[in-house]
């Protein structure tokens, strides 16, 4: 059976995926720039548009990482926004379940759920190192089995508050006077050992009953709390097998949980660079990769491995020939990609036979080692090459991260999703009023 290929949008704010220095990128905060991607996902019928978030400016060598200055604004106060804009489009926030609470949290959710009729999603995250952590009263951080437990903790109190009202107790009866069916509506109370409250949930039961969840990570741990809890996992595995091989391994947990294969679904990040021809688009990618990677953010890129101050290197010359520093602190702090490392000598190594083998200086080594999955040619090739990821399972459709910010996704929309149409494999008009009818998931049951 064909399948349906599902689309969404990630506005990526400042960092080396947008390329700001071009004429056409406009501002990375103000809210017609949040707008106009969100009009043109929904004109394009992409199913959700989704924020990350970060909870502190991440920082190299004791200062603010240049290519983070800006941050980001509220998110929910940017859904809430954006709710006010659009009509179909699913509205995605990254909120964090290490340093936030289950109340605050599901009311803000549920109270979105309202304001959008029905389209809030929730990516749930944890933070993992103690330097996001000096921004919060509590401080430091979790063990990763640890912080994974208080996500799941945090997500089932969410739940049972989500669920504290079934929907049918507001009658609103202005002959009898009665407003509500059931006067204990919203109760609720839980405790284990990361949360102890009680109380009545304030908000009662919205469209969807539950925001869509989604979760982000490839680790066993993320894996697995998205099998047993998550309506959708992102992921940043770039090529046709390691996809394939991803979606494998998540929908084969699901049945260990009472789920079915279609409970989750699978988005990998991407971009799209379009040309006249495929060989106009290899080219223009070539141009943005280097815009993406400067001489000196190839550099600091490299001291992120090293460990060390390199800023004496020539970006267009070989990789320093002694070893990474492992025994002191990371000179990089909040920048997850730091944690891949694993053994920085190992890495460098590998680093230097990839660049000896293909002849690359620094800063081309770190355009290759830092390239995410792409779909790059005309908009033909682009259009099959996406419709075979999806229908050989390698995802069920996937979150473009343009690299213009806000009309990044303009082309795409005009020439690719036409093509998609034309063959079958994507909608022309969104199935239902909520994120979860367009994303084909079940609803929300009552607990």
């Amino acid at each position: 059976m064909t399948k349906q290929i599902h689309l969404a949008a990630h506005f990526p704010g400042v960092n080396n995926t947008t390329v700001w220095t071009d004429p056409r990128s406009l501002s990375q905060i103000e809210f017609s720039s949040f707008a106009h991607l969100a009009e043109t996902a929904e004109r394009a019928k992409f199913d959700f548009l989704f924020l990350a978030e970060g909870l502190r400016l991440r920082e190299h060598a004791g200062r603010i990482y240049d290519l983070d200055v800006v941050g980001r604004p509220d998110t929910f106060t940017v859904l809430a926004a954006l709710a006010g804009v659009t009509e179909r489009l699913g509205l995605a926030g990254t909120i964090n379940s290490t340093f936030n609470e289950p109340y605050e949290v599901a009311r803000q959710f549920a109270s979105l759920d309202h304001l959008s009729a029905g389209r809030a999603a929730w990516n749930v995250v944890t933070s993992w190192d103690a330097f996001t952590g000096e921004n919060f009263r509590r401080g430091g951080f979790l063990p990763e089995d640890q912080r994974y437990e208080r996500a799941r903790q945090f997500l089932r109190t969410a739940t049972e508050l989500f669920d504290s009202w079934r929907g049918d107790e507001i009658v609103a009866d202005a002959e009898s006077g009665v407003f509500l069916a059931d006067p204990r509506a919203g109760e609720f109370e839980h405790a284990d050992a990361h949360f102890d409250i009680r109380g009545r949930f304030n908000v009662p039961r919205s469209p969807q009953g539950r925001p869509v969840i989604f979760q982000a990570g490839d680790s066993e741990a993320g894996r697995e709390f998205a099998a047993s809890a998550a309506d959708a996992i992102f992921t940043r595995h770039g090529t046709l097998q390691a996809g394939k091989d991803f979606y494998a391994d998540v929908k084969s947990r699901l049945a260990a949980h009472g789920r079915s294969h279609e409970d989750l679904l699978v988005f990998p990040a991407t971009t799209v660079v379009l040309g006249d021809t495929d060989a106009d688009a290899q080219e223009q990618a070539a141009i943005i990769r280097k815009q993406q990677v400067s001489g000196p953010t190839a550099i600091s890129f490299l001291e992120q491995l090293w460990n060390t101050d390199l800023s004496e290197l020539d970006p267009d010359g070989p990789l320093p020939e002694f070893d990474p520093v492992v025994d002191a602190e990371s000179i990089t702090q909040g920048r997850a990609s730091t944690r891949m490392f694993g053994d920085r000598v190992a890495t460098a190594r590998g680093w230097r036979e990839l660049a000896e083998a293909k002849n690359l200086s620094i800063r081309e080594l770190i355009i290759e080692v830092t390239a995410r999955q792409s779909f790059i040619g005309s908009p033909s090739t682009v259009a099959e090459e996406m419709n075979r990821f999806v229908q050989e399972d390698a995802s069920d459709g996937f979150i473009l991260v343009p690299h213009l910010t806000p009309g990044g996704l303009d082309d795409f929309a005009a020439q690719v999703v036409p093509l998609l149409q034309e063959r079958g494999v994507y909608r022309t008009e969104y199935p239902g009023s909520t994120l979860r009818e367009n994303l084909g998931l079940t609803p929300a049951p009552v607990s």
